[in-house]
């Protein structure tokens, strides 16, 4: 991503601005006409539809990928709240599952578009048998388990960031269950602070442990990452 000047777009063309403006349609609110000015004039989406990637989020994961090294050739890897399927675009290219050498499976409550190399279910991650469902499509191990899944909002800031960390704390605990040891774990939090017990919980199982803000995260948003890298493998159960 870094150093693509195709990516990094100023709106601007021989001095002529070519933003795009958005009229307010009858029916449609104020917020929904910002939000649809916002899409047609971020770089990331036009980058997105010309270069063939499903989402914007593609670009979060591939700056990661390049500052941190996710993906290995043959890796295995999970996708929870896969669609429309930005990241397991991105994951399946990396670990070369469309050459049969890696493999992706991608889980999400919406239904998307099939994707080359990875194999995916519509499914509720709440659901009581939905991890031992994924283990299964996945055949082994995982060496990483990412988890872009964000709970509906309610516009109620606090209560958005607890929803998004439970599901992100339900995330690590699938990923401490399923990863093989040096495996990684990335999930999307909002600023906050009020997911300490998960980062105490990943600072244990993991050798590093960081939040992250790729440069495709809108600036005036509270999404954050945490990626835990260097899983030290599943803990013996304690005796009863």
């Amino acid at each position: 991503m870094s150093g693509d000047s195709k990516g990094s777009g100023s709106g601007r063309e021989g001095g002529r601005s070519l933003k795009t403006r958005v009229k307010t349609a009858r029916k449609r609110s104020l917020s929904s006409t910002l939000w649809l000015s916002r899409q047609l004039n971020d770089p990331y989406v036009a980058r997105a539809k010309r270069e063939g990637y499903r989402s914007r989020a593609a670009y979060k994961l591939l700056e990661m990928d390049e500052r941190f090294n996710l993906f290995k050739p043959g890796g295995r890897i999970i996708d929870l709240g896969a669609a429309p399927g930005g990241w397991s675009q991105v994951a399946a290219d990396r670990v070369k599952a469309k050459d049969g050498r890696g493999k992706v499976v991608g889980v999400d409550l919406l239904d998307m578009e099939q994707i080359a190399g990875v194999t995916f279910a519509v499914k509720d991650f709440n659901d009581d048998d939905a991890p031992e469902m994924i283990k299964a499509m996945l055949g082994g191990e995982a060496d990483g388990v990412m988890s872009d899944m964000a709970a509906n909002a309610t516009g109620h800031k606090q209560t958005d960031h607890l929803r998004i960390v439970a599901l992100a704390e339900l995330a690590a605990e699938f990923a401490m269950d399923v990863l093989a040891p040096g495996g990684f774990f990335v999930a999307k939090v909002l600023q906050g602070g009020t997911e300490g017990q998960l980062l105490t919980r990943l600072k244990r199982d993991f050798a590093t442990v960081r939040h992250v803000k790729p440069a495709a995260s809108r600036a005036d948003s509270a999404e954050l990452y945490v990626l835990a890298t260097g899983f030290r493998g599943r803990r013996a159960a304690a005796p009863e």
